[in-house]
């Protein structure tokens, strides 16, 4: 297990995503390499054959359709061993049907997830919480959510969030409250005098000058 580098702070919105080299349920990989060009979900969770786990995983399986379609890999990790993946892996698919179609790191010497900020001693010194990093084409890290071990993800927010993040992106804009796909985002508000007059002259759905929502073409 390498990694770039030996400071484990949290990493925070907007920093670059740390690399790593890790041993993964497809083999081992050099992280940034495998996110080449794509955006990223990189997410933990506290143990292999755990219940709230189980669901967590095949949601990010069940969804993977959704996330190919919006150019983004998958990557998950807990402090387990290969082997303990790989059979879990396995006796999920054998109940379930469910495959976790994606690569697992290994991280059973917990460097990545010290790495990440995934290990919250308050929680648990030897189990990752339940973090989510998104991360862009540029490989920075945009949005960051974390759960406590007892309480499991929401998938639809997690897609919303994405989606949000790419279509900010895309339009140069931003997003309301509970703001979902086709609803009218936010315009940037105006910096100048002429950007005003310019707003106060649009057709756009304003609360006030500073407020104002478009449909997006």
């Amino acid at each position: 297990m390498n990694t770039e580098s030996s400071v484990h702070t949290m990493p925070r919105i907007g920093d670059m995503a740390p690399n790593f080299n890790s041993m993964t349920t497809f083999g081992k990989l050099d992280f940034h390499q495998f996110i080449e060009g794509k955006w990223a979900i990189f997410f933990s969770h506290p143990a292999d054959f755990t219940p709230v786990c189980t669901t967590e995983m095949s949601g990010f399986a069940q969804n993977k359709a959704f996330f190919d379609a919006h150019n983004t890999t998958l990557m998950g990790l807990s402090i387990d061993s290969i082997h303990a993946h790989i059979a879990w892996v396995n006796n999920v698919r054998e109940k379930t049907g469910v495959l976790f179609n994606f690569p697992i790191v290994a991280d059973i010497d917990m460097s990545v997830s010290k790495l990440y900020g995934m290990l919250q001693p308050g929680e648990s010194e030897t189990a990752a919480v339940r973090a989510v990093f998104f991360i862009d084409p540029n490989k920075k890290i945009r949005l960051i959510m974390y759960y406590p071990l007892n309480v499991g993800r929401n998938m639809d927010e997690i897609k919303r969030a994405l989606e949000a993040l790419q279509t900010a992106d895309e339009y140069k804009c931003a997003m309301p409250l509970n703001w979902k796909k086709g609803e009218k985002v936010i315009v940037p508000p105006p910096k100048t005098m002429t950007e005003l007059e310019e707003r106060l002259a649009s057709k756009y759905e304003m609360v006030d000058f500073y407020l104002a929502k478009k449909e997006l073409v």
